[in-house]
């Protein structure tokens, strides 16, 4: 006797990079930033006042919202904040896509868009990427109820212009198109002006990568203010409260630390050019990254013996047993301390 439902039985949950419980490795597997949070938040907490931890946080997030809203340059309603962009995703997908058919995505991009597929009877077709590994938006010219599309991709790094975005909006009216920019801070083109132009557009953000605050676990959604209703009717039917009191804090400090902001950017920037000329000479193609981690491929040595051997060496990377991509890498921008480890163990692994 089971006493799961059907759905529990069958689904094949999200895999999350490997997490290990000591400190003995070089995390690169799993696209968190190398560098500290803003002091400036890190400083806020201990302003906090924790005797309102008796109190339930603001449920609508409305000085983070309003916050953020400055920044992008749109209105605090046109925006919406989940616990980390996962969880805004799984709330889109109810809201627009659930038990719906002919949901377009890419067959190879985040791997969390097939789990919500599944676990909302989202019927989806996938879209090849061509051999080259880009996304090409005439393949989405055609009738659908919703397209899905992470730009930068990921594992791939790379990134759609937003002229030809555009024009993927201009010629899809009647469905929602949402454009994951969990990456876009690190060389991308955002979208997210485009909402005053169209409707059907929704635009997901995370502070995970960008500001460092993976462990924050906080995320937004940018879209017309009918779009963000709907998604808060959803968040609203099984959690009004999300974002806890302090997360609300540290993440609006945060955001308002835009020196900070830029500086850590750049800095990962930095790295991820020398790191990509680094493994050209090692024999590797290196895909053009808009993001922070590369995608690597070396055609003399198996993807599954270099993240073998670098595991050995105590060096983590993110291995895909998946068709097209199972002869690459997908490596995360560390410091410059770690990356320059990696790229030695690499070079011996690969002259062995």
């Amino acid at each position: 006797m089971s006493f799961f439902s059907q759905k529990a039985n069958n689904i094949l949950p999200y895999i999350p990079g490997e997490q290990p419980k000591d400190n003995e490795y070089i995390k690169l597997n799993t696209n968190e930033n190398p560098y500290s949070p803003s002091m400036r938040a890190i400083e806020k907490i201990k302003s906090i006042n924790f005797s309102r931890l008796r109190l339930y946080p603001d449920p609508d997030c409305t000085e983070l919202r309003n916050t953020y809203s400055k920044i992008l340059g749109v209105k605090s309603e046109n925006i919406f904040v989940g616990n980390g962009s996962d969880e805004v995703l799984a709330t889109a997908f109810q809201t627009f896509f659930m038990e719906k058919e002919n949901v377009l995505m890419p067959d190879i991009s985040y791997s969390f868009y097939p789990v919500y597929s599944d676990l909302y009877n989202v019927n989806v077709k996938k879209i090849p990427i061509k051999e080259d590994f880009t996304i090409d938006i005439k393949d989405y010219m055609i009738e659908n109820n919703g397209i899905i599309i992470a730009n930068p991709n990921a594992p791939t790094s790379l990134s759609i212009p937003r002229q030809d975005l555009e024009l993927l909006l201009e010629n899809n009216n009647n469905s929602v198109v949402l454009i994951d920019e969990a990456y876009v801070d690190f060389g991308g083109e955002t979208v997210v002006k485009l909402i005053e132009k169209y409707k059907n557009l929704l635009v997901v953000r995370t502070l995970s990568k960008s500001y460092s605050l993976a462990g924050l676990r906080v995320g937004f959604a940018i879209g017309d203010k009918e779009l963000i209703d709907g998604m808060n009717k959803i968040k609203n039917s099984f959690n009004s409260y999300p974002i806890d009191m302090i997360a609300q804090i540290i993440a609006e400090e945060a955001i308002k630390d835009i020196d900070y902001f830029e500086q850590n950017i750049n800095k990962v920037i930095k790295t991820r050019h020398w790191v990509t000329e680094k493994l050209k000479l090692l024999g590797f193609d290196v895909l053009e990254s808009k993001t922070n981690f590369l995608f690597i491929i070396h055609h003399q040595k198996s993807a599954k013996e270099i993240f073998d051997k670098l595991k050995s060496n105590k060096i983590l990377v993110r291995y895909f047993n998946k068709e097209k991509i199972n002869n690459g890498l997908r490596v995360t921008i560390g410091t410059d301390e770690e990356m320059k480890i990696f790229v030695e163990c690499v070079k011996k692994i690969v002259k062995e």
